[in-house]
């Protein structure tokens, strides 16, 4: 690490902390040339591959933003989407991966939102999974009322990613 003071090339750690649930490292260093100390803000950076192939840095906030909108009208307050928004990153950094496929964020949330209101969950499920038809919404239904929520198939996912709909997050 270059120090900001004398710009010479090395540093050396003197000290490190977790911030942030272990997702910030924080290291107090020390430069060998002038003896200055200064701090670095070291953050593990998670994308997420879009289907159209563009790579963007993974957001809490357009979790919330797309189950909010599934939420609408809903009685699920902002510290239940806040909570549920943690549980899908905490889900997803748990992969280990650097990069994820969105359709694996989209994953994420479903199980969670399930739990947490089952009209937002269709609502979100009929988007994320492209629902085309009445029989879609039916056969979703009969597998919530099973207790177990319909399988994901590659063909059900949506197309290119040109155009995201409301709830899509990822």
């Amino acid at each position: 690490m270059r120090c900001p003071y004398c710009r010479h090339a090395d540093s050396r750690v003197v000290d490190s902390r977790e911030a942030e649930d272990g997702q910030i490292i924080r290291r107090r260093r020390s430069c060998p040339e002038c003896g200055r100390r200064f701090t670095t803000v070291e953050e593990a950076v998670l994308a997420v591959v879009k289907r159209s192939g563009v790579t963007e840095p993974f957001s809490r906030l357009k979790i919330i933003a797309g189950v909010r909108k599934a939420c609408q009208g809903r009685p699920v307050d902002e510290d239940s989407i806040a909570l549920l928004a943690q549980k899908v990153e905490e889900t997803v950094r748990a992969r280990g991966a650097a990069e994820l496929p969105s359709h694996e964020v989209g994953l994420a949330i479903l199980a969670p939102l399930r739990e947490l209101d089952e009209v937002a969950y269709l609502r979100f499920a009929s988007v994320y999974r492209s629902f085309d038809s009445l029989g879609d919404f039916e056969r979703e239904i009969a597998a919530l009322r099973a207790g177990a929520a319909a399988p994901v198939k590659e063909h059900e996912l949506p197309g290119d990613g040109s155009s995201v709909p409301a709830a899509r997050v990822g």
